[in-house]
């Protein structure tokens, strides 16, 4: 396996790589309206819903609403979200995760389609949640951190954040981890000084063009970047294919192809796993906002796991290939050829120009994920940030700086990428079914079954913890109470094992349960009063749960005129008269509010 791009040449490709998303980045924010074809700037341009002018953007000179830079509200079409959705919910660590799957006989066929499936599974929830929980939420809501606010209290909204922030932290490092390990293993220099100049370089062009954009720039560019991706697959596809290095011997892929209990098991662990971390993405909510429609948003989700399927089983495919090619060494020397590599192997036989290919691809990739990840980690602090009519842009970039030195400095410490993911997604199953469970707003079932209260709901997510920590105990775990959640089951692969497929199964469900199990005491001791917020902090919301001045008392009225509230409201806040507040613009907010460079 020989590679010899070289450090020059690999900086070349990134920085051209990188300066070219960086105009289209500048592209999408409207500067260049004038010096572009119309129909090039149509198709650069996000036209924001919010605009009666006719032109494609909100404001000239690439100036938009607060609102817009943030969440790119109603603008994107069933296309430009499937593109969105496949790219940024792929990255670079596509390289290594399927390979592995592939690349390990015992776990084969059904490890792979079960990992490629769970991939598409957040896209599949936002696809079938996604339209309840924006329309249960206020019209200037960003994402499902305002769900949490809205549902509960600004108690959950605060674990939702945490929880969220702390899983695309994970993945922000994960992914700059794995463009970095990649470029030193293509570019055959893997000192520190060149990993972290490759790590600095992408993080610091994704927050100029991220803090120039905002959202819509990350929509335009996923559309960019995964017609690239999509176009330097198939080539590296066939490439692969023809190369006679690559040709299977006869009968050898039958000792890479099979169906095994261990592979069931892990395609179970990974089901529970990416649909729990994946609930708390909020790249992917971004996404529900930011279609046009609801048809647009349900074709958009579904064309891109479809993609996000295709793709993962293409590089899982490669792994059970280049497994085929030299099993001996795959079986008895896994220190030296471990199956999360097996790309590289089918790889290096290739051309230089394909080693050069392979790093325009993975720069696409991992530049996918990295802006949208940027710009979810930013969405919690959205609608405080327009509510205040701070300047976006240089708030978003300081959040930016703020949120990728640790990223950057933890890349560099090499972590193992799948052990990451674990870690999140685990911390991450203590929380999903507390949140989701936040779409009950009525009793059920004769009360047996209770709407959650905030009490409840953070009873839930506290419970799910304490189960995986009891789980470590019980398989005896090594290390301090909560080293389990690292996963260090001995499994042949760090997502296989029937004790981390337990864990994954029953940590979600029991913090179901405990939620409401919590609830129901909650209703019991408190009575109505546990249907409130723990915490009524008075801030005003149009369609929310609690009003201004209800830190005193539960009733509250504003001066206009009272209209009906939905159902929704109701069963959240029951004893908060019927109120409205009708705002100048009929977005939430007093005015306008436009941000510059």
């Amino acid at each position: 396996m020989a590679f010899n791009v070289g450090e020059g040449t690999s900086y070349v490709v990134l920085f051209s790589i990188l300066a070219f998303f960086t105009l289209l980045a500048v592209a999408s924010a409207d500067y260049f309206r004038g010096l572009l074809p119309n129909w090039l700037n149509k198709q650069l341009v996000l036209k924001d819903a919010g605009d009666d002018t006719g032109k494609e953007s909100a404001t000239e000179n690439g100036n938009r609403s607060a609102d817009f830079f943030l969440s790119a509200r109603n603008s994107a079409s069933a296309t430009q979200i499937a593109l969105s959705v496949f790219a940024s919910g792929m990255g670079a660590w596509i390289f290594y995760g399927p390979t592995e799957m592939g690349a390990n006989p015992r776990i084969s066929w059904i490890g792979l389609i079960g990992y490629s499936f769970a991939s598409t599974t957040p896209s599949i929830l936002a696809c079938i949640l996604g339209p309840i929980i924006k329309e249960r939420c206020t019209d200037s809501s960003f994402n499902l951190t305002d769900f949490g606010r809205q549902r509960y209290g600004i108690v959950m909204q605060v674990v939702i954040s945490c929880m969220s922030i702390f899983y695309m932290m994970i993945y922000l490092t994960a992914e700059m981890t794995s463009i970095a390990n990649i470029y030193a293993k293509i570019g055959n220099k893997s000192d520190l000084s060149f990993t972290s100049s490759v790590t600095i370089a992408v993080a610091v062009i994704t927050i100029i063009y991220t803090s120039i954009g905002g959202l819509p720039a990350s929509i335009i560019t996923d559309k960019i970047q995964a017609i690239m991706v999509i176009v330097l697959v198939l080539m590296l596809g066939f490439a692969l294919g023809l190369k006679p290095e690559n040709s299977v011997p006869e009968g050898n892929f039958a000792l890479a192809s099979n169906w095994t209990n261990e592979g069931g098991m892990a395609s179970v662990t990974l089901v529970f796993a990416i649909i729990s971390a994946g609930s708390f993405n909020l790249a992917t909510w971004q996404r529900v906002w930011a279609a046009k429609s609801v048809p647009d948003m349900r074709k958009g989700f579904i064309g891109g796991s479809v993609m996000i399927f295709m793709l993962m089983m293409f590089f899982g495919i490669m792994g059970m290939i280049a497994y085929s090619l030299d099993p001996t060494s795959y079986d008895n020397d896994p220190t030296n050829n471990p199956a999360y590599l097996a790309f590289f192997d089918i790889l290096g036989p290739l051309e230089n120009a394909w080693h050069i290919v392979s790093l325009i691809l993975v720069t696409s990739l991992a530049t996918s994920s990295i802006d949208s990840i940027q710009n979810g980690l930013m969405s919690p602090f959205s609608v405080f940030i327009v509510r205040k009519g701070w300047n976006t842009k240089w708030i978003a970039r300081a959040l930016l700086v703020l949120i990728n030195i640790p990223a950057v400095f933890l890349s560099t410490k090499q972590y193992n990428v799948i052990s990451l993911f674990l870690v999140a997604d685990l911390v991450c199953a203590t929380g999903v079914l507390p949140i989701m469970f936040g779409l009950i707003t009525e009793d059920k079932m004769g009360g047996l079954i209770p709407a959650p209260t905030e009490f409840g709901a953070f009873m839930g997510v506290f419970s799910g913890i304490v189960t995986v920590c009891i789980i470590g105990r019980v398989v005896d775990a090594p290390g301090n109470l909560f080293d389990y959640f690292w996963l260090k089951n001995d499994g042949i692969c760090a997502l296989c094992g029937f004790k981390t497929m337990i864990t994954f199964v029953v940590t979600p469900f029991s913090s179901g349960f405990f939620c409401l199990l919590f609830s129901k005491l909650d209703v019991s001791v408190r009575g109505d009063a546990a249907r409130n917020p723990l915490f009524m902090t008075g801030e005003k919301i149009e369609k929310g749960f609690y009003v201004e001045g209800a830190k005193e008392s539960t009733k509250a009225v504003y001066d206009e005129a009272p209209v009906e509230m939905s159902e929704f409201d109701k069963n959240q806040s029951p004893d908060i008269e019927k109120v409205q507040k009708t705002y100048g613009n009929g977005d939430g907010y007093e005015s306008e509010v436009s941000v510059d460079v």
